[in-house]
């Protein structure tokens, strides 16, 4: 069984202590047998009976989570009301010493049903439970002080369970409570800090080119100076277009930036845009920015032209980047390395079990896929 959530272990514990219960019982009922009925075929039975019950509920609630009512029910109409009587009748338990380890199943049935159902419910099982042990008892004869402790036993047992169940699905709930709030204030802090790190940028690039325009210092009609506020420019672009989902998971989106802003100060005019891509581990991110480093040095280099295009995107749980140019393009069959794309690029993803993918054809430009996972 899964264990994620405060209610889940909540759940999970309190599934092993009633069946830790009823193991309790079947153990005093298989020495019993073995003891003082083992020449008796239907004491055998009776326990086998309750032994199939018991690892039909117990099996069915540690595979799907929780208890199903079904089951809950069967048992304590099966083994908590039925088996006494079929004790009584077939197995020749008509003494009060020889019936009680079949009553004894009732206070784990008990236990049992007040976790699993509502409160009417539960009433209506315990009764049943109740009347048995006052009916079961009657007929061998027992005395008021033996019927009312294992009415006790059936009673107290409802209680705890119930009280128990109550505790520990709170503490659950608080639990889950908490670690949603302190998942909300971790994100928090992250969009925080991605915002400084942006302020920041912004500070050291476009505040600092207008406030050096403004004073007058340089020429802004300059090559050099309107070439630097396009790329600034462009940065504003990309910041504008990112998602929530982008801002929430940062580290491709950061890394991937560094890769832009390292070619763009190279004069390579990059058009980049970031559409949901999910959170991957910082590894994996600096291997995608790493090949998209080299794709973007080899348009600088071989492609013949100035302007690239860069796309990151979520599909499917998988990180897609792709790196397009429309210069004079190659035949990929023809390249033995020279570029650095089987190496760099489709080694680096092949480490952290991604894939590169390389379109080309003489004069129709390029476009490089990262994938990750493969």
């Amino acid at each position: 069984m899964r264990i994620g959530s405060g209610l889940q272990r909540a759940q999970s514990f309190m599934i092993l202590a009633t069946m830790l219960y009823r193991a309790s019982h079947l153990t005093v009922g298989l020495l019993a047998v073995a003891q003082h009925q083992r020449h008796r075929p239907v004491s055998w039975l009776v326990l086998a009976a309750a032994m199939a019950l018991s690892v039909l509920v117990y099996g069915a609630a540690r595979s799907r989570g929780w208890f199903d009512p079904r089951f809950v029910w069967a048992d304590v109409l099966v083994t908590g009301c039925a088996l006494p009587f079929v004790a009584y009748a077939w197995a020749q338990a008509q003494q009060p010493a020889s019936i009680a380890w079949v009553m004894l199943l009732g206070g784990s049935a008990s236990a049992a049903a007040a976790v699993t159902f509502r409160r009417p419910e539960i009433a209506a099982a315990v009764l049943l439970l109740a009347v048995t042990h006052v009916a079961g008892y009657r007929m061998t004869g027992a005395g008021m002080a033996v019927t009312g402790g294992h009415l006790n036993a059936v009673l107290s047992s409802a209680v705890m369970a119930w009280v128990f169940w109550w505790y520990l699905r709170r503490q659950g709930s608080l639990l889950d409570a908490a670690t949603e709030k302190a998942m909300a204030a971790e994100a928090d802090r992250a969009r925080y800090a991605e915002r400084i790190a942006h302020h920041r940028a912004l500070h050291d690039t476009v505040l600092a080119t207008l406030t050096t325009i403004a004073g007058g210092a340089i020429d802004a009609n300059a090559q050099k100076v309107r070439s630097r506020c396009a790329r600034e420019a462009a940065y504003l672009r990309r910041l504008i277009q990112q998602s929530p989902e982008t801002e929430s998971n940062p580290e491709v989106g950061r890394a991937l930036e560094d890769s832009v802003r390292s070619a763009e100060s190279l004069d390579l005019q990059v058009t980049a845009q970031y559409h949901d891509v999910p959170a991957v581990p910082p590894e994996v991110a600096v291997a995608l920015a790493d090949a998209v480093t080299e794709s973007l040095n080899n348009v600088l280099r071989h492609a013949g032209t100035g302007h690239a295009y860069l796309t990151a995107a979520g599909d499917d749980g998988q990180v897609v980047v792709t790196v397009v140019d429309r210069g004079v393009g190659f035949d990929p069959d023809g390249v033995s390395g020279g570029l650095g794309l089987r190496e760099s690029v489709h080694a680096r993803m092949r480490g952290i079990g991604g894939a590169a993918r390389v379109d080309s054809a003489p004069g129709e430009g390029a476009r490089v896929e990262l994938r990750w996972p493969a």
